[in-house]
C-alpha cells in the first residue's frame, strides 16, 4: 500500500442519505445552515441533488428543487456540487427526448452542478449518450457508472469491458455504483484491481451499509486503488445509508493515506445533524428499521433506497407483515426480467411488481405500465433475456425494440411549454412538467398562485439561521 496516496471523500448527507433512511424528506431549511461549514471539511464533493431530491421536493415538500440547488451553491464556495442523473430517464421515470436532457444538464449546469454522476439502469451506454454530451458541451465532469449487480452475467470481465467503453465515450471518471450494498471486500478487491489495469482515470466506489460489509468493503477498494468513497456523516450514516465520514477518515488517516479533511470540522457537523435527526425521528419520518444491518440483502440485492419505499408501501397498503416475503420475491422477479441492476428506475418498477406479486397472491396477475415499457424495450436492452413466457403473458406478440429507446421519441420542450401555457414561466417550469406530469402540474399551479409568503418570481421563501 502507498503511505502516501491521497484518498478523497464524497459526503451523501445532503442526498442520498437522507434518501436511503427516510425516503429524501430533509427540507432545504435544515439543510442551509450547515453549508458553509460542509464546505470548510475539506471533501472532495458534496453530493446533494438528483435521485429522488427533485420529486420529494415538489411532490412531498413543496420546495423548488432549483432553489434548493441555487441557495446551496451560494454558500459551497469550495466544494464541488454532485448530481445522480440517470441519464435519459433524467430523474424521473421514463426516457425523454434529447431536448428534454439537453435543457436539463444545462439548466443544472448553470445552477450549480459540477459533477454529474450518470448511469443507466440496465448499464446500456446507449442511454448515457445525450447526456454525456450535454455535459461535455457545459464543461462540467461527466462521472459514467457502472451499476454494480450480481447475476451470472454480472462478472468482473463484464464490468471491465463496460468500464473501458465508458472511457471510450469520454469519461473524466467512473463510478463503481453499488447500490445495494452487496459488493463484498474480497469482490471490491478484485474489480478495483481489474479496473485499474484497464481504466487511467479516477474510479469512485458507491456502496452502502445495509448488509454490513462496507467499512470493508471501502478499505479493500481503497487497497486496490480506487480514488474516492462515498461517505455520510454519522448521524445519517449507516443502515441502509452509507458508513460515517468521520469513521472512515480517522481509519484511513491511521493506514498512512493523505486524506485533506478536517475531523474537527466533521465533529461540528455532526453535532448540527443530531437534533436533525432527532426531529425527522420524532415526527415518524425517519423508521429505525431503515438502520437494521440486514445480511439478506447479499441474497435479495435490495437497495438501501428500495427497502424504505418498499416498507413504505406495504405500510399504506397494511401490509408490513408481507415485508419479508417481498423480498423474497425480488429476486425472483429480477431473473425473470433479465437480471436488471436493481437502481432508480428499475428498483421501483421490480419492488412494485414484487409486491403485487405477493399481495394478489398470482405472480403477475396485475402488472404495472412500467414493467410491460421495460419488457418492450422501451428502457433499453435488459442485460438477460426476458423469460419468454413472463414476455408473452405480458405483452402477448407484440415487437421488442432494439434501437436507441430514445430515438423513437420527438422533441419534446416545445410542446410541454404549450401544454403549460402561461403557468410556464421558466424552462425550468418547463422541465419539472417534463419529469412529472400530474405531480409537477398540481406543483407549479401552487407556486404560482397568490401568496403573501412567495416571493418575487414565485419560490418559497427559505428562513435559516446560521451557525
Amino acid at each position: 500500500m502507498s503511505k502516501n496516496k491521497t484518498i478523497k471523500l464524497t459526503e451523501t448527507v445532503l442526498r442520498d442519505a437522507h434518501q436511503s433512511l427516510m425516503a429524501t424528506r430533509m427540507s432545504t431549511a435544515d439543510m442551509l445552515p450547515v453549508i458553509e461549514k460542509l464546505d470548510q471539511v475539506g471533501y472532495e464533493a458534496l453530493e446533494c441533488w438528483g435521485g429522488a431530491t427533485y420529486d420529494a421536493a415538489i411532490r412531498y415538500l413543496n420546495e423548488d428543487p432549483w432553489q434548493r440547488l441555487r441557495e446551496i451553491r451560494k454558500r459551497a464556495k469550495n466544494t464541488k456540487l454532485q448530481m445522480l442523473l440517470r441519464g435519459q430517464n433524467l430523474l424521473g421515470y421514463r426516457n425523454y427526448a434529447d431536448d428534454v436532457v439537453e435543457s436539463f444538464v444545462s439548466k443544472a449546469a448553470e445552477a450549480g452542478i459540477d459533477i454529474f454522476r450518470i448511469f443507466d439502469a440496465l448499464n446500456d451506454v446507449r442511454n448515457l449518450e445525450t447526456s454525456l454530451k450535454a455535459v461535455k458541451k457545459a464543461n462540467k465532469h461527466a462521472q459514467l457508472v457502472l451499476c454494480y449487480t450480481i447475476s451470472p452475467i454480472h462478472t468482473v470481465s463484464y464490468y471491465r469491458e463496460l468500464a473501458q467503453k465508458l472511457v471510450e465515450m469520454g469519461a473524466d471518471s467512473i463510478c463503481v455504483k453499488d447500490m445495494a450494498g452487496i459488493m463484498t471486500p474480497e469482490v471490491a478487491q478484485e474489480l478495483v484491481g481489474e479496473l485499474k489495469k484497464v481504466v487511467d482515470i479516477p474510479i469512485e466506489i458507491h456502496t452502502h451499509s445495509t448488509s454490513g460489509t462496507s467499512e470493508m468493503t471501502y478499505l479493500e477498494s481503497v487497497k486496490a486503488g480506487a480514488d474516492i468513497i462515498d461517505t455520510a456523516i454519522s448521524p445519517f450514516a449507516g443502515g441502509t445509508s452509507q458508513p460515517a465520514s468521520e469513521t472512515l477518515a480517522y481509519v484511513l488517516k491511521e493506514y498512512g493515506y493523505d486524506l485533506d479533511v478536517d475531523l474537527d470540522l466533521m465533529e461540528e457537523v455532526a453535532e448540527y445533524f443530531k437534533p436533525i435527526k432527532q426531529k425527522y425521528i420524532d415526527e415518524g419520518i425517519f423508521d429505525y428499521k431503515m438502520m437494521d444491518v440486514e445480511p439478506k440483502a447479499l441474497f435479495y440485492q435490495v437497495p438501501g433506497g428500495m427497502l424504505s419505499n418498499l416498507y413504505s408501501q406495504l405500510k399504506q397498503a397494511n401490509a408490513t407483515d408481507k415485508y419479508d416475503e417481498v423480498l423474497k420475491e425480488v429476486p425472483a422477479v429480477r431473473k425473470d426480467l433479465g437480471y436488471p441492476p436493481l437502481v432508480t428506475p428499475m428498483s421501483q418498477m421490480v419492488g412494485t411488481q414484487a409486491v403485487f406479486n405477493v399481495i394478489s397472491r398470482e405472480r403477475y396477475k396485475m402488472v404495472p405500465n412500467e414493467i410491460k415499457s421495460y419488457i418492450r424495450g422501451e428502457y433499453g436492452k435488459s442485460p438477460a433475456p426476458v423469460d419468454k413466457t413472463i414476455q408473452e403473458n405480458i405483452i402477448g406478440d407484440e415487437t421488442v425494440m432494439t434501437q436507441r429507446p430514445a430515438d423513437r421519441l420527438q422533441p419534446e420542450m416545445e410542446s410541454l411549454a404549450a401544454e403549460l401555457g402561461d403557468l410556464a414561466k421558466t424552462e425550468e417550469d418547463v422541465l419539472t412538467y417534463a419529469l412529472f406530469p400530474q405531480v409537477g402540474l398540481n406543483y407549479l399551479k401552487n407556486k404560482y398562485s397568490p401568496k403573501p409568503a412567495d416571493n418575487d418570481n414565485g419560490m418559497t421563501k427559505i428562513k435559516v439561521t446560521q451557525i
